[in-house]
């Protein structure tokens, strides 16, 4: 099914209420009418990835629409849950690339830190789903070991703050954080890879600018947008203030069936991004986590889509589109069917 563009909703005027999370099937169908599912007690929701969104990102739902593409994004399917359901628990293979238990070395001269267990939307294609992330904090609660393989290994140039999202801790820590990679004087850049200045805008502050302001030098952030209906006014406020702060922004995307697997959407969303001072960075084909596979889109149709993409757009808007195949040196591009 094309995902259809349906007509943004004005977002709460309480920035309170935009902070809040949802994580009760019952309350997301009292605010989204009951023509949205007419039984709450048929979500079948894991207790291991149960339901989580935030009521900004709720807003910006259609009421009573069941093929919304943002309800699409946060609603569980019984499809995740089925016996034998197809996917992989570590479809990137992380777990065997973690050098201390929040570390996770993948690419020359760069390095993942697990920031934060949380996150205020739970993407049911998620691939960290089940990567036991609360463990490998617990482990190593005060990043003492990551910090350490940092500092033994000064060809990492770019430390990447991910998680959970790592945009979910206070502002306290956040300093914290910044500061001890600071004072690594051989990391050059800090990457920031979060779905915060989309999904809960209002979390987005000056005083959070100010602690990631502890680290000095050059400073990336990658959020995560899927479709335009996502990119409402409160968003572009929440990406200026990094914008007037220095940082470069980026956003990448997961090709999802029935959410943006359609040229129109996909031009909207590059042009709504860059409208906000947002590059296109990349589209990824979905990763095989277990119980995603009812999102999958197939490799002839991703590769006609991008191409469709050139023939619309600058090619600065033009994201590209790949894969990550575990062990790989680097994402791997997709430019044919056969790949």
């Amino acid at each position: 099914m094309i995902a259809k563009l349906e007509p943004r909703l004005n977002p709460p005027a309480d920035p309170a209420d935009e902070l809040a999370i949802v994580t009760d099937p019952a309350s997301l169908i009292e605010h989204l009418g009951t023509g949205c599912v007419s039984d709450p007690t048929k979500i079948r929701v894991s207790k291991r990835f149960p339901l989580r969104v935030s009521r900004s990102f709720l807003n910006r739902i259609a009421p009573g629409h069941l093929h919304d593409p943002l309800l699409l994004q946060v609603l569980p399917q019984a499809a995740e849950l089925e016996p034998g359901a197809p996917g992989l628990l570590d479809p990137l293979g992380e777990t065997n690339r973690r050098t201390s238990p929040r570390l996770i070395r993948k690419y020359r001269g760069r390095a993942l830190l697990l920031a934060s267990a949380e996150c205020s939307i739970h993407c049911r294609y998620c691939f960290r789903q089940y990567f036991p992330i609360r463990t490998a904090i617990s482990e190593d609660p005060d990043c003492e070991q990551a910090i350490a393989d940092l500092s033994a290994d000064r060809t990492i140039r770019e430390v990447i703050l991910s998680g959970g999202d790592p945009l979910t801790l206070s502002d306290r820590r956040l300093a914290i954080l910044s500061r001890r990679l600071a004072s690594l004087p051989h990391l050059e850049t800090l990457r920031i890879h979060s779905r915060e200045p989309v999904v809960r805008p209002a979390r987005i502050r000056e005083s959070l600018i100010r602690a990631l302001g502890e680290f000095p030098r050059r400073r990336v952030l990658v959020i995560h947008a899927n479709h335009p209906n996502e990119l409402v006014p409160t968003v572009g406020r929440s990406l200026e203030r990094f914008r007037r702060d220095g940082f470069h922004l980026l956003n990448q995307s997961v090709l999802l069936k029935g959410i943006n697997d359609h040229s129109d959407v996909l031009e909207a969303l590059s042009e709504a991004l860059f409208s906000y001072g947002v590059l296109p960075y990349y589209l990824h084909l979905l990763d095989p986590v277990q119980g995603s596979a009812h999102f999958a889109v197939p490799d002839r149709l991703a590769v006609n889509l991008v191409a469709e993409l050139r023939a619309r757009l600058p090619g600065y808007l033009v994201p590209q589109l790949v894969r990550e195949i575990p062990g790989a040196s680097s994402k791997t591009p997709v430019t044919s069917a056969a790949e």
